[in-house]
């Protein structure tokens, strides 16, 4: 059951305010999996993550979420929408194996902890080895054990196709077609950014509801959160007929 209370969630977004994307992502993925601690959510795949945040977002704002993107072609903006239930779809399992060129590898699907530590690498380069290294559980070739790091180029390209296919949600890019110049544009979804934009914005209504209720019957935060959407929204409109 996920975070949904309203107190809970304003508390989600208070502790996120001063946190970096990788901090929200966390609070965020705690309130999808409430009681998991910090640990276990970190040893979750990536595109697992990316499932339980969609549908913590279709619990708490709805199946529909509008989506703004930029187009390559003409640099207009396009609005689409998307479905949340469709996009959230989980690995199909975490441990795999490729076997190519003479080379056998077990690897298993990167996980939030992986691309954390993978990112404190100097190059683009130095964090590709440092998540190979992390996700590659054994490899040999011919029979005999070797390093990740002699793997060749289409092993690594048949691992990193593996992965995608075990693990779709890892990388949620949406090809859209602009309506004003018929161009395509690939686009990464941001799901924790977009996720913690919708709060950020629903909070930050909430609290403007509280503030005109208690001017208006000096009620208390706790008691004004209690009450349902539909009583508070009531409220507000005998505020403003008075």
């Amino acid at each position: 059951m996920v975070t949904s209370e309203p107190a809970e969630l304003l508390a989600v977004w208070e502790s996120g305010l001063p946190r970096d994307p990788a901090g929200r992502a966390l609070l965020l993925h705690r309130a999808a999996r409430p009681g998991a601690s910090d640990e276990e959510l970190r040893a979750v795949p990536v595109g697992e993550r990316a499932a339980d945040l969609l549908l913590l977002r279709r619990e708490l704002f709805g199946e529909r979420m509008q989506v703004v993107a930029g187009c390559d072609e003409c640099e207009q903006d396009m609005e689409f929408e998307l479905d949340v239930s469709r996009l959230a779809e989980r690995p199909a399992e975490r441990e795999l194996q490729v076997s190519a060129d003479g080379f056998l590898v077990e690897f298993r699907l990167p996980t939030v902890a992986d691309v954390e530590a993978a990112a404190a690498g100097r190059t683009a380069e130095e964090r590709r080895l440092r998540l190979l290294s992390r996700c590659t559980v054994t490899a040999a070739r011919d029979g005999e054990p070797v390093g990740c790091e002699v793997l060749p180029v289409t092993v690594q390209r048949r691992m990193a196709e593996e992965a995608e296919r075990a693990d779709p949600a890892a990388d949620l890019t949406l090809r859209v077609s602009c309506p004003e110049c018929g161009g395509t544009t690939s686009s990464a979804l941001d799901v924790t950014g977009h996720l913690w934009a919708e709060l950020d914005s629903w909070a930050r209504d909430v609290l403007l509801d509280v503030h005109l209720l208690a001017s208006a019957y000096g009620w208390s935060e706790p008691s004004i959160l209690a009450l349902s959407p539909l009583r508070r929204r009531y409220y507000l409109e005998l505020c403003a007929d008075g």
